[in-house]
């Protein structure tokens, strides 16, 4: 990545005042606001000008005086044939990064009409707003401009159609001829406001809304990945650019354009059903954008490399972009990455672990367990770019976890396949993603996927983070009944045993405890996260009581207040590390608290007490009876001694007598049945932590402080040794 900033301050082109916030182009003696974001794209083309193009710093002026009519305005920058700078010869016109389409349409019709307006010969236009590009050569005798692919580098007249190719940098350069261009590694701020503005433009206009803008973006992505990975010879044109067709071929400039649009039409087509060839799951539609808004996405993306950005910055580049369009598109929420960082860092995933997000989202947590792997076998191979023995087995190592350890599941198609996208940016691990209820049956979602992976009792590690809060209806979803947690919970003290009873509803987060439990193998590791609602509620009881059964408690993490505030949720949770038990000890937990249970009602005579005082209650209900019926026994009308108000208040309070003392003693009984669950059920250590700062602040702000990473050693130590 070249920064052309330090090389200009170093080669004393320009220079700042101590808080940067004002720039002086040295050369002119002129000194800008460097806070206006025109500026900072002038200041880069500029740069560029003598850095990469080789123009002369004598040969180029800038803010210069352009009269338009009775009006005088400013060019930003002209570059001079001459060294007097009198022979006009290319006219730059900056705009800042975030300019919409139409802004930027209406910058060219600027440039263009300042160079008529120029004195001399201005031979070419260059719109820029760093992020995209348009040229133009200008012939003013005909009052015409044909679209370049680039301007020429100082000394050269003649220049091709196309202006990337692959390996340009290791092609000799000879003086007088064009230089090509490799693809360039963009920093993450960049590559998301690339994809940002592209996605802008393409539904801007009001042809797409914002979601089918996202999809129509995704398949582009995919089609810009597909042709880096194409095999080139050194100096062969990449496909995924603008080629012009030159006057000479067509002289007509709107025949001209559309030639060039079809052209590059049927290159992206022919790339995106080379992908589906190869991979048929992530699009399964055509695309469905005009050529004309293909060449506007290719614009916005043909000069940067996806391939070689390292995984971290493209990542998250995606991620945030996504992560902004979902959340205002479909009020999803995203696991915030210091989360994702922690629970992958602590748990000991190898490349042989089989590891399942039930919930994937965007495929953070997929990604972080991809990432770990990749790492353990850059450690095992550290030569594995100069050994080619090296290379394979790295390779191997991490890509054979990807395609066939990792797996992902997401109801959404459309958030499934930005996953999907977000994998193979991340060069890959989207082969096992799918779209799917994360809650059916393992046979309904091999069924449907045709993919075998998905079986209950197979994965090692469960990482994931279920949507809290919505309910599952059993109107709505057949399923419901098929789960312990969907059904109404046993009360050991009940007099009279009742039938199971399917639940009205059940919350997504406690069902998906439960699948993640069948989904596990005996041993096995589910990291999740829960509103604390969970842990703490009374009325949630039954469900601990459940986690208990299943699990051995590893750790409960307690996230601060404002953990996915940022995210557009401000649900209080906690991250819970639980290891499935064996089956037969999950029975035996089971046995030995029905025993404990039938126990404690015998040793306290509980069923005799309660029929006991349901016989007292009943007893006392009929003298009361009697007794009032006796003071209506002259009465003329018959009286319904129940509906009095003497006995209504007696027996209200009488009731509720006999209630408090049934109440107590299930007090009692529930304080012996805890007790009792202390000394009878073996006990074990639980890691516990809160952590209050974990990196960023309510806003998302990155911030020193983050309590994760301390607790994240203990715990790793803590987890090795359970």
């Amino acid at each position: 990545m070249i920064d052309y900033i330090q090389q200009g301050i170093d080669k004393k082109l320009i220079s700042f005042n101590e808080d940067r916030s004002r720039i002086t182009y040295l050369h002119q003696g002129k000194e800008r606001n460097y806070n206006n974001p025109e500026e900072k794209v002038q200041c880069l083309t500029f740069l560029k000008l003598i850095l990469e193009y080789g123009y002369p710093v004598n040969h180029i002026k800038q803010f210069v005086p352009v009269t338009m009519g009775s009006e005088v305005k400013e060019a930003d920058i002209i570059v001079y044939s001459d060294d007097i700078c009198f022979k006009p010869y290319i006219l730059i016109e900056c705009k800042r990064q975030e300019v919409s389409e139409e802004e930027f349409l209406q910058a060219i019709e600027q440039a263009y009409s300042y160079a008529f307006a120029l004195p001399g010969e201005i031979k070419y236009v260059w719109v820029t707003s760093e992020l995209r590009s348009e040229y133009f050569e200008v012939d003013k005798t005909q009052n015409t401009r044909a679209q370049m692919p680039d301007i020429p580098q100082y000394g050269v007249d003649q220049i091709a159609s196309y202006k990337y190719v692959y390996e340009a940098s290791e092609m000799p350069k000879e003086e007088g001829k064009q230089r090509f261009f490799d693809l360039a590694v963009i920093e993450q701020a960049e590559l998301t406001r690339r994809f940002k503005q592209a996605h802008e433009a393409l539904w801007a206009g009001g042809e797409l809304n914002p979601s089918d803008a996202f999809d129509e973006l995704d398949k582009l992505i995919f089609c810009k990945i597909w042709d880096e990975r194409k095999a080139r010879r050194m100096g062969e044109p990449y496909d995924f650019q603008i080629i012009t067709v030159s006057k000479n071929e067509e002289g007509d400039a709107q025949l001209r354009r559309e030639k060039e649009n079809d052209a590059l039409y049927k290159r992206i087509l022919a790339l995106y059903e080379e992908g589906r060839k190869q991979d048929a799951e992530v699009f399964r539609d055509d695309i469905k954008l005009s050529p004309n808004k293909v060449r506007t996405v290719v614009g916005y993306l043909e000069g940067i490399n996806l391939g070689d950005t390292d995984l971290d910055s493209k990542g998250r580049a995606f991620e945030t972009f996504m992560g902004s369009f979902f959340r205002g598109s479909f009020g999803q929420f995203f696991t915030p990455r210091e989360i994702v960082k922690f629970i992958v860092d602590v748990l000991p995933i190898q490349h042989d672990s089989k590891v399942l997000d039930t919930s994937c989202g965007s495929g953070g947590f997929l990604l972080y367990a991809l990432n770990k792997v990749r790492e353990q076998a850059i450690e095992l191979y550290p030569n594995y770019k100069k050994d080619a023995k090296q290379g394979i087995r790295c390779f191997n190592y991490w890509h054979d976890f990807a395609s066939k350890n990792l797996y992902g599941i997401e109801i959404s198609k459309q958030i499934s396949r930005a996953a999907k996208m977000n994998m193979i940016i991340h060069d890959d691990g989207h082969t096992n993603v799918i779209t799917s209820d994360g809650l059916v049956s393992d046979e309904t979602i091999i069924e449907e996927n045709k993919n075998l992976g998905f079986k209950y009792g197979t994965f090692d590690f469960i990482i994931t983070n279920p949507p809290f809060g919505s309910k599952v209806k059993q109107t709505e979803k057949a399923y419901l009944k098929t789960y312990n947690l969907g059904k109404k919970e046993e009360d050991w003290l009940a007099v009279k045993a009742k039938p199971d009873q399917t639940r009205d509803g059940q919350n997504t987060e406690v069902l998906f405890i439960e699948q993640d439990y069948k989904f596990l193998r005996e041993g096995g590791i589910l990291a999740i996260v829960l509103p604390d609602g969970i842990l703490t509620n009374s009325s949630m009881q039954y469900v601990r009581n459940k986690i208990e059964d299943w699990f051995r408690i590893i750790a409960i993490v307690s996230m601060p207040q404002t953990a996915f505030t940022a995210n557009g949720a401000g649900v209080k949770s906690s991250v819970l590390f639980l290891k499935k038990w064996e089956k037969s000890h999950t029975k035996e937990l089971e046995n030995k608290k029905k025993e404990l249970e039938e126990k404690i009602k015998k040793d306290n005579s509980y069923l005799i007490k309660m029929r006991d005082w349901d016989k007292e209650l009943k007893s006392l209900q009929k003298q009361k009876q009697h007794e009032i019926a006796g003071h209506y026994k002259n009465a003329s009308a018959k009286v319904d001694v129940k509906k009095t108000p003497e006995y209504i208040s007696w027996n209200s309070e009488i009731s509720a007598q006999y209630a408090n003392r049934i109440n107590e003693l299930k007090d009692q009984l529930m304080d012996e049945y805890q007790k009792g669950k202390q000394n009878e059920l073996s006990d074990y250590p639980i890691f516990m932590a809160i952590a209050d700062d974990i990196g960023y602040d309510a806003t998302g702000k990155k911030i020193t402080n983050n309590d994760l990473d301390l607790i994240g050693e203990e715990l790793k130590k803590f987890i090795a040794k359970v």
